[in-house]
């Protein structure tokens, strides 16, 4: 049903208290005078800034009744049926009398029918109004409201540069469509505005941009923070299993809706040693699939009033649905679902995102990572929780190869001038990290010594490195049978 009808039946239904919690003010109250125009009902607006004004027809201001209690005092005594808008009234109602009058407007609504309507972007009713209210959600566009909004946008900069038109490289407008799912119709447009009528082109820049800016406007708050260094699969070395996996879901994780007979991607779980690449590998599934990465801290979560914990991760989680499509890395979730006493924190969080796991709608593709498989609920670990468990191993000589590759090129050395192959073989059970950094290490020790970085300062790093996989072998090889038979390996 349309938000007109959705809203009607809720003034038919004789409520005498309506909350709206939106900043879509001007379309709000347009829907009501168009329902008090159907059903011949007066219609009036209070704001504080000018009082009281009846909307449908020309009256003029009342601003004798711009003090809350007066204008409430007024309202109440009308003898005529009528809809009541208070905008921004939220502040008010810590005010015992305002909340005392409103009370008794309701209760007189079967002798007078008068309908308040709250309006304010973000409202707490009081217990003792509560019972007398009904709410009412606008939704947001869908996106062929959003793509039709985008187009007429590109018209209207084509008007204002008569002859041009705006540019966009295949696909850009369903992007960009995705993009601005979640926010408000007045939102979506002042952002695809600012994207074409900046040079009118539409790019993978104005993608990356919009994604920014709709996090801010969002206010993620600390909780839930917007990871703006996404990486492409190519530069992440092996996962070849793991990287077919995620490609085979792309088309369908982000289509509107999935086709017949098959389920939305909901999420994976990395597992693996400390280093391997699976915070790179979380980073590249939002590079491959082009959508936003929002990283989930469960560090900020943890309040010390009781409620508050869960509170802070169910606006996270909710913020993450309005930026869908998206993806959502835990990392380490392990440290933030730690066994604590029956009904602990802990436990609570764990419920709220199980809760949220097996019932969320939004396109929010869930990529948590663990190192310490002990610490993890077997809740969590249950089939069906994840798309599929993989195990991220020590890299194999092929992939330490490319993690070579990839840290001497990025550092602006050519790789033909070192012994690859002798490097290869001394860094048998290094990670990824441990790689990178004897590269990080040697460039230090070739500025030091006034020479160019070759192999044999490599070697000297990594013989000088003790890896993760001999300081702690005993845990590290625990790690990788159990993983043997239980997951799958991304490699």
């Amino acid at each position: 049903m349309s938000d007109l009808t959705d809203l009607e039946l809720i003034v038919n239904s004789r409520t005498p208290l309506i909350t709206v919690e939106s900043r879509e003010e001007t379309r709000i109250v347009e829907l009501f005078q168009r329902i008090a125009k159907r059903r011949g009902l007066a219609l009036y607006r209070w704001v504080v800034s000018e009082g009281l004004r009846r909307l449908d027809g020309d009256h003029p201001v009342q601003r004798s009744y711009r003090e809350p209690a007066e204008a409430l005092a007024y309202m109440h005594s009308l003898g005529i049926a009528g809809i009541f808008l208070l905008l921004d009234f939220e502040p008010y109602l810590k005010t015992p009398l305002n909340v005392r009058l409103i009370r008794e407007i309701a209760q007189a609504y079967h002798q007078v029918p008068k309908t308040v309507v709250l309006i304010s972007p973000e409202l707490r009713l009081p217990n003792s109004l509560s019972h007398h209210a009904a709410r009412f959600e606008l939704t947001l566009p869908d996106e062929a409201t959003l793509k039709e909004m985008i187009i007429d946008e590109a018209r209207g900069w084509t008007r204002q540069n008569p002859g041009k038109k705006v540019q966009a490289r295949s696909g850009a407008i369903e992007a960009l469509t995705r993009n601005l799912a979640g926010l408000t119709l007045a939102d979506a447009r002042r952002l695809a505005r600012n994207a074409i009528y900046d040079d009118g082109v539409i790019d993978d820049g104005d993608l990356n941009d919009l994604s920014q800016a709709k996090y801010r406007l969002l206010d993620g708050g600390g909780v839930l923070s917007f990871e703006y260094d996404t990486v492409k699969p190519s530069e992440v070395a092996g996962l070849h299993y793991l990287k077919k996996w995620l490609e085979q879901r792309r088309e369908i994780f982000l289509s509107p809706e999935p086709p017949p007979g098959f389920d939305m991607p909901k999420g994976l779980l990395l597992l693996g040693v400390q280093g391997g690449g699976k915070s790179l590998a979380a980073k590249s599934v939002a590079g491959a699939w082009g959508i936003p990465l929002l990283r989930l801290d469960f560090a900020t979560l943890y309040n010390k009033y009781y409620g508050e914990t869960e509170r802070n991760l169910r606006e996270s989680l909710k913020a993450a649905g309005t930026m869908a499509p998206c993806v959502l890395w835990i990392d380490e979730i392990e440290k933030g679902l730690a066994n604590d006493a029956e009904g602990g924190p802990s436990r609570r969080i764990l419920g709220t995102l199980l809760t949220w796991m097996a019932e969320r709608k939004e396109r929010v593709f869930m990529v948590a990572t663990a190192n310490d498989i002990e610490s993890l609920p077997p809740e969590l670990l249950r089939k069906g929780r994840f798309d599929e468990i993989f195990f991220v191993d020590l890299p194999t000589p092929e992939v330490r190869l490319a993690i070579f590759r990839i840290h001497l090129g990025k550092r602006g050395q050519d790789e033909s001038r070192f012994d690859l192959n002798e490097l290869v073989t001394l860094s048998e059970g290094f990670t990824g990290a441990e790689i990178e950094q004897t590269v990080v290490s040697a460039l230090y020790s070739a500025r030091a010594a006034t020479k160019a970085l070759d192999s044999e300062l490599l070697r000297q790093e990594i013989e000088r490195t003790k890896p993760l996989s001999i300081l702690m072998a005993e845990k590290i090889a625990y790690l990788r049978a159990w993983a043997a038979d239980r997951t799958v390996s991304a490699e």
